[in-house]
């Protein structure tokens, strides 16, 4: 069994051709699959979807790039919304200095928020984190978001940097990035984070990793990371498939929720 962590299957690409995805993914052995959310206008889809399908389950939060929107309004949803009991996370929320450095500050103000209510609720934090690595490590650290459990959501630091989150309790997602050729240092971090702090996803519909890679990515090729980090590791592919399953189990809490 697989366990895709971080797809965007709420998005309009899949309006039309929705229950074929999850078919594909059954198909291949995904039998859950998280959806983040990124804006308070995308929640209640994500609720509508995870209510009707069983193999489904959500995050809630507000994407670093969006800080500006966030106010009272958004924390009163999120509280709400939070819990639901198929809403299995806080996320994707951090801080992304790639696009736009002119509301730093801002960001950090949001993160904080959010990792707040994240221990509210006693749900584990999904972490988009570009170009940000020392900020979002150190609010991480100070809010002591590892006390409900932290996932770096599609992991772009080196060896250095994995080293200092798996220390901190901290689990690292990798998705279609390790599959390319030229990515030489998210190969280095998957052959060494250990097993038992290692997640898989595909960020669909982005990063779609080999031999799609230029397509829309979807769920069912979550297995293309297993596949490759397996190699990576020299390990079987189902040893890969089973730890990383138990690790979402795990920091999601979902366990609890099949079982009420």
């Amino acid at each position: 069994m697989l366990i895709d962590t971080h797809a965007h299957i709420d998005m309009q690409n899949y309006l039309q051709n929705f229950d074929e995805v999850l078919s594909a993914a059954k198909l291949n052995s995904v039998e859950k699959i998280i959806i983040p959310g990124v804006e308070p206008s995308g929640y209640e889809r994500i609720i509508e979807l995870v209510e009707k399908y069983d193999e489904l389950y959500g995050a809630l939060g507000v994407h670093p790039g969006d800080s500006n929107t966030f106010n009272d309004e958004t924390v009163s949803k999120l509280l709400k919304f939070g819990l639901n009991k198929k809403i299995v996370a806080i996320g994707e929320i951090g801080l992304d200095y790639y696009w736009d450095k002119s509301f730093v500050n801002l960001q950090k103000e949001v993160f904080t928020k959010q990792i707040e209510i994240a221990k509210e609720l006693k749900k584990p934090v999904i972490i988009h984190d570009r170009d940000a690595h020392f900020d979002s490590f150190q609010i991480l650290k100070s809010t002591g978001a590892s006390e409900v459990g932290v996932v770096m959501h599609c992991f772009s630091g080196a060896v250095e940097f994995a080293k200092r989150c798996i220390d901190e309790g901290f689990y690292i997602a990798l998705g279609g990035v390790v599959t390319f050729k030229n990515a030489k240092k998210i190969k280095e971090v998957a052959k060494y984070v250990p097993l038992d702090r290692l997640l898989l996803e595909t960020d669909s519909p982005y990063l779609t990793p080999e031999p799609y890679r230029g397509k829309e990515n979807r769920p069912a090729y979550v297995k293309y990371v297993a596949m490759e980090i397996a190699n990576l590791k020299d390990v079987p592919f189902e040893l890969v498939a089973q730890k990383t399953t138990e690790n979402a189990v795990r920091v999601f809490n979902l366990d609890k929720v099949e079982n009420g």
